[in-house]
């Protein structure tokens, strides 16, 4: 990911094009996490191309929409067919998609806006169960649109405050880990002051 951090650097007035793109790939199971795309975009954004917030957010927000439906056509129009593809049956195991599937079934419709909460290509397990399950391509699209919304405006923001906040953030890991040192050291100076106290104190009975 450091090359690809680079580039959309490197190339700020294209940073959109190169997330949306990325993110399309996913879609097509390409091993690419959206989640990382997505918490990239967002601290960039915040950190080096402010400028940049609106294209990378609208980017991540569509990217993610339309790589769902990219999912969703392979399972319907290839099916099984697609777990041959090498590159898909690494990522899309039959254990994965048989747990997707009855995932699915047992949510029925609100699968699709749990699962997308749900990392490390559950996401697209989900969406191809939709395709190969012969969900209607309308509800399907209705339905990922509001759970794409909620899960893409509230990751990229979340990370872009923190992103902003990056100085008072690390500030505060720093008291908080101190913080945490002290109460850890005063803890275990009372349990060594404890033990020594209830400790049956010998007396010398000889004459």
């Amino acid at each position: 990911m450091d090359s690809l951090t680079e580039f959309i650097v490197a190339h700020g007035q294209y940073a959109h094009f190169a997330v949306f793109g990325a993110i399309l790939l996913a879609g097509m199971n390409v091993p690419i996490s959206i989640d990382v795309l997505v918490i990239l975009s967002a601290l960039i954004a915040a950190r080096m191309l402010p400028e940049q917030t609106i294209p990378l957010y609208l980017s991540v927000l569509l990217g993610c929409y339309f790589s769902a439906w990219i999912a969703y056509g392979i399972g319907r129009y290839l099916g099984p067919l697609a777990l041959r593809i090498p590159f898909i049956s690494k990522i899309l195991s039959k254990n994965r998609l048989e747990k997707a599937r009855q995932f699915y079934e047992k949510r029925g419709l609100f699968a699709l806006i749990l699962g997308r909460f749900i990392p490390f290509g559950v996401r697209n397990c989900l969406f191809m169960s939709a395709g190969i399950s012969r969900m209607p391509f309308i509800k399907f699209i209705s339905l990922d649109a509001l759970a794409c919304l909620i899960w893409c405006t509230g990751f990229f923001f979340l990370f872009y405050s923190l992103g902003n906040n990056y100085e008072t953030l690390i500030n505060s890991m720093k008291l908080f880990n101190l913080l945490i040192f002290a109460a850890f050291s005063v803890t275990v100076i009372g349990i060594i002051w404890y033990k020594k106290r209830k400790r049956p104190i010998s007396h010398d009975k000889s004459i």
